[in-house]
């Protein structure tokens, strides 16, 4: 199915951040709906940038109530390439790629398969950092993200007494 023949459309813009890879983690999307649009995102002490960019496209479709047509705009080739190309041979290969070893982020390419099932989605990627508005702001708020994160795990009353 293409949007629109599915419920209603819903578009969702995402990006995932990472202060060095691994290291301390972003991810952010904005759904928009109409007129209505919602940015979320979250923090994760330590991770690489392609969890965090499959993060924000699970946590963005988990927002989804209802079955809808989906455009997911997003500047992560591992991500749109993930699922258009590359998804249904690890299945056919009992999560085993190409170079004949163990698919990375196994357990979030799961979760983003099941909920994509529940919906028809199309996938769109845009060149990142490159002035697309809703991409500029998905990287601002994975970054803030980030820096609210660390923030907190460096405030009085977040430290494990050590004897």
């Amino acid at each position: 199915m293409q949007p629109g023949e599915n419920g209603p459309t819903v578009d969702i813009f995402t990006d995932g951040a990472c202060f060095g890879n691994p290291g301390p983690g972003g991810y952010a999307a904005i759904l928009k709906f109409g007129d209505r649009e919602k940015e979320i995102s979250g923090y994760v002490p330590h991770t690489t940038n392609n969890r965090m960019e499959l993060t924000a496209v699970i946590e963005a479709l988990r927002m989804l109530k209802k079955p809808c047509s989906v455009r997911v705009i997003t500047d992560s080739n591992y991500v749109v390439k993930g699922m258009t190309e590359w998804l249904g041979g690890w299945i056919r290969k009992n999560w085993v790629n190409s170079r004949k070893q163990p698919v990375l982020n196994r357990d979030l390419w799961e979760q983003l398969a099941a909920l994509a099932n529940s919906h028809s989605i199309a996938w769109k990627w845009v060149k990142g950092h490159h002035g697309h508005p809703q991409n500029e702001r998905c990287d601002e708020l994975a970054k803030n993200a980030i820096e609210e994160g660390l923030a907190q795990q460096d405030s009085p009353g977040n430290h494990e007494k050590v004897e």
